[in-house]
């Protein structure tokens, strides 16, 4: 393990408004700066802010101080004082893995080990890949607690070596020189293309330079549901990226696959992937935009089993929101273009400002509006490893539509 550098960590005393003392009872992981009445000095980067009641004048929460962001802490204790230690770090670290136990019973050796402020972390992410753990820092205020966090990591998951990234934001800071984004932090990493396991299959992500960790676990389930559907089966997979459905598709039998993606790099990488696992059935790769790459297969009359339409997310702000739900209307009618009647059109969403509600019943009221007669199969939300602790850590839903006429 590399030497980590000394901080000097202080305390600082924290009075809130009485609404965002409210939401701080709750167990809100989120204090914003305007919601800070009074404190009792200026804090830097992670030191420990201990917020207190205004009226009992007693302990409330303690979190780790941000002046770099709007959410000026964010929280790690709640109601019950304790000493933010390497022994705190253990219990929480502890219990995050006894959450995702039922996933390491199967042929799974990738997931995500830290989710967050889910997982009571707030800003950090620890992804495992086979032997490989990736670190993910959306904040500065993890820095001067690494020392007291990758050892509990490493023992708990038995992995060999650690990566950290760091968010673009980070990435431009001037108070990270001591750490750099593809760092390697603990051990030694053999190879930057990592092959982990996902149900069985085999899977390959870039810790150094890929896109987040390397590979988007959040899907897990909904793969393997694809995977299990699409023996003999003719199925289009709309944002690929690196080819998680198209893979699980052609693994268990489809007779052919096509991914679309606008990014060359992320087809490559999807081609590698199919390649790891052993399949009879046919894989084609569209680089294009996924919108004109539908519109295209429409054209040309061509029809799937099954389409599964996966994009990114579409309101990263909040003015971006009705942009997002109109993007969702045309990839239904899109959609409708190309699945065979009697196929299964499957889409999803992972923008965390559409609530699931408004996102399905877009979807509906889209279906409804182009005269589809459909039937709703299932919902499916967040994998075992992306448990959810508050409102705003929800992002993912998917919704199965068997499409009758």
């Amino acid at each position: 393990m590399i030497l980590f550098p000394d901080y000097s960590i202080k305390r600082i005393a924290i009075k809130l408004k009485p609404a965002a003392q409210r939401m701080v009872k709750k167990g809100h992981p989120w204090v914003f700066e305007g919601a800070i009445t009074k404190q009792s000095s200026s804090g830097n980067s992670g030191d420990l802010a201990i917020i207190y009641d205004n009226k009992k004048n007693k302990f409330l929460a303690c979190g780790l101080y941000d002046p770099d962001s709007p959410i000026r802490i964010k929280v790690l204790q709640f109601h019950t004082s304790a000493n933010i230690d390497t022994l705190w770090f253990a219990k929480k670290i502890k219990s995050a893995f006894l959450i995702r136990q039922d996933l390491l019973k199967t042929d799974t050796n990738s997931y995500r080990l830290i989710y967050g402020e889910n997982d009571g972390m707030p800003g950090f992410i620890a992804d495992v890949y086979n032997n490989v753990i990736v670190i993910k820092l959306y904040s500065s205020i993890w820095f001067p607690y690494l020392k007291f966090i990758i050892p509990h990591l490493v023992s708990i998951s038995h992995c060999k070596t650690v990566v950290i990234r760091l968010s673009r934001s980070l990435q431009i800071q001037d108070i990270n020189n001591d750490f750099y984004d593809g760092q390697v932090i603990y051990g030694k990493l053999k190879n930057e293309e990592v092959i982990f396991r996902e149900h069985g299959l085999s899977f390959s992500a870039n810790v150094i330079y890929g896109h987040k960790t390397g590979f988007f676990l959040d899907h897990r389930h909904n793969r393997y549901k694809i995977g299990n559907l699409s023996k003999g089966k003719k199925v289009l997979d709309v944002f690929a990226y690196a080819g998680g459905f198209s893979v699980h598709a052609l693994a268990n039998g489809a007779k052919e696959v096509v991914s679309i993606d606008i990014s060359a790099k992320a087809l490559e990488m999807a081609k590698i992937n199919a390649g790891l696992n052993p399949h009879s059935g046919i894989h084609k790769t569209m680089g294009i935009d996924a919108f004109k790459g539908i519109e295209k297969l429409a054209q040309n009359n061509t029809l799937f089993d099954i389409v599964i339409i996966d994009p990114p997310s579409f309101a990263k702000k909040e003015n971006e929101i009705k942009g997002a739900l109109n993007s969702y209307k045309r990839l239904v009618t899109l959609g409708l273009k190309i699945v065979k009647k009697g196929g299964l059109l499957v889409l999803a969403s992972c923008s965390s400002r559409i609530r699931s509600e408004v996102f399905f019943e877009i979807i509906e009221t889209s279906l409804n509006a182009a005269g589809s007669d459909f039937k709703l199969l299932e919902k499916t939300f967040h994998d075992i490893d992306h448990p959810i602790s508050f409102d705003e850590g929800a992002y993912l839903k998917c919704g199965y539509y068997l499409i009758l006429s």
